[in-house]
């Protein structure tokens, strides 16, 4: 008999479940228009269900005077959140405690005198929100975007909250002989971390992996990339779907993760549907 097993940790963190939270009342208690700027999280399943509610996405933060602006999960630049207060929104702050625990130690390290490097995705929004509170910091993705980069004597290491730690620690070993005084905070989610090292612990027990998310999702993408390493019968998803049965030809053991942005009856209805099909 065909068995599904979920990953010890697994699903929607702290900072998701405070967001979708916060929207739900807001929607709920406020009569004019409710935005979120830009996806609040990046889960296009949970998105269009926030649509139902009510709450549009917006592409700026140049909204209708009087309407309600909830600033996604993944934070902002400051100079974004004061249009926004400009234009006459009433604003609500969902970015997620520990992306604004990045924001302080940038700001932190800027203050002291480092040159500040941020370990992430060039052009994600978290990233793009950690800038807009170091303005000069360069973004890394790789050991091998050091090579060229102009350090100076001082230098400060921040990390996207998504980020995998064996990215980290790479890039940190390329940084440590190009200057004087390296000082890292690791500023990864241990939400994170925590999904990441059950992922890799289940991938490997498995004979077929399931990671549910966005596909536009940091967090879920990187654990496909985990999962993928140790079970190459790995299938990221977005809804139950898109599964097909001939993925389970064979398999005794099913494992399911999911990113942080991925709430729990998300996973139950992808358990769900993977037990319909092994189990005709």
């Amino acid at each position: 008999m065909t068995k599904v097993i979920v990953a010890r940790e697994a699903g929607a963190c702290y900072g998701v479940e405070r967001a979708l939270e916060l929207v739900r009342d807001v929607a709920a208690h406020t009569d004019g228009p409710v935005h979120t700027l830009g996806p609040l999280i990046h889960n296009p399943v949970v998105v269009a269900e926030l649509e139902e509610l009510g709450v549009t996405v917006a592409k700026d933060a140049d909204v209708e005077p009087g309407s309600t602006l909830v600033l996604r999960t993944h934070g902002v630049a400051p100079e974004v959140e004061e249009q926004a207060r400009a234009a006459g929104a009433s604003v609500v702050d969902a970015t997620c405690p520990f992306v604004k625990r990045v924001h302080r130690s940038a700001e932190r390290l800027v203050r002291e005198g480092y040159q500040l490097v941020v370990v992430g995705e060039s052009g994600h929004p978290e990233v793009e929100g950690i800038v807009g509170h170091a303005p000069g910091a360069t973004v890394v993705g790789c050991p091998s975007e050091v090579d060229g980069l102009e350090l100076g004597r001082k230098v400060g290491v921040v990390v996207q909250t998504t980020q995998a730690r064996a990215n980290l620690q790479a890039i940190v070993a390329a940084l440590a002989g190009r200057a004087d005084e390296l000082r890292v905070i690791n500023t990864i989610c241990d939400a994170t971390a925590g999904h990441q090292g059950a992922c890799a612990e289940l991938a490997a027990a498995v004979d077929v992996m399931i990671v549910v998310g966005g596909h536009n999702s940091a967090n879920t993408t990187h654990l496909a990339e985990i999962s993928r390493e140790r079970c190459p019968r790995t299938h990221h998803i977005e809804l139950p779907s898109e599964l097909d049965d001939s993925w389970f030809a064979e398999a005794e053991r099913i494992g399911v993760t999911a990113g942080a942005s991925t709430p729990s009856s998300h996973i139950e209805a992808v358990v769900d549907a993977i037990r319909g099909l092994t189990e005709r």
